[in-house]
Formats: structure tokens, sequence, C-alpha cells
């Protein structure tokens, strides 16, 4: 009897190569068979387009999405109130903002931190 073979699956994945959590989930997927579309954001932002359609997929605001922690969050962003506009502009201009890693399977997404949450995106 011949042995069916599973088809590889697609995942991108918005990373930072220097980032711990990151390679964690890069070494995870490719474990389970996904080929992968690794993309420094650091280097290379999402376009406004890309930024919104990350959104939806993850199904959260703008807000979510925002590493706190960031100087320039504290310094610039903190308190205020801005709109999905603003912040797709914010992400793509400062992509240090941008919550690490994404990874997108098809027409769904997980911010993978950590990197137990990306089971979610995997079973079901």
């Amino acid at each position: 009897m011949r042995k069916r073979r599973v088809a590889m699956s697609d995942a991108l994945v918005y990373y930072n190569p220097r980032c711990g959590t990151c390679l964690k989930v890069k070494a995870l997927l490719e474990k389970k068979g996904y080929r992968l579309r690794l993309i420094e954001y650091l280097k290379t932002p999402p376009s406004l387009q890309e930024l919104d359609d990350l959104l939806k997929k993850l199904k959260i605001g703008p807000e979510g999405l925002v590493r706190k922690k960031e100087p320039i969050y504290q310094e610039k962003i903190a308190g205020r109130n801005l709109t999905r506009a603003q912040w797709l502009d914010l992400f793509h201009k400062n992509p240090v903002l941008i919550e690490r890693p994404i990874v997108v399977i098809g027409t769904r997404a997980v911010i993978a931190r950590p990197p137990e949450a990306l089971e979610a995106l995997l079973t079901s």
C-alpha cells in the first residue's frame, strides 16, 4: 500500500531574526512541515493595506498589535486617541511598534507570543 503524501502548507511569518520567540515559532512551523515565507518586517515594513489585512485576519484592533514597551510608544503615543488610519501609518513608518511574530496561514493569523499561542491556529 502506498503512503499518501501530505500537502505542505504555506505560512507567512512576520518576524525579527534576533528575537528568541520568533526563532522558536519558526522552528516549530518547520518541524510541523510548513513551507515558510519569512518577512523581516523591520527591514521590509508591511504596506498600509497589508497592515489592514493583518488586523482583519487577527480579528483585533490596532491597539492589539502595538508593542507598548517600545520607547516610541511610551514617548509619543501612549494616552493618545488615534484613528485606524493613523495607527496603520504609525506601524508602517515605525515597524518596531508591531508585535511579533505574526503567523498567517490562509485567511487566519495569530500573534504567536508566547509560541504556544500558535497552537490555536494550527489545530483549528
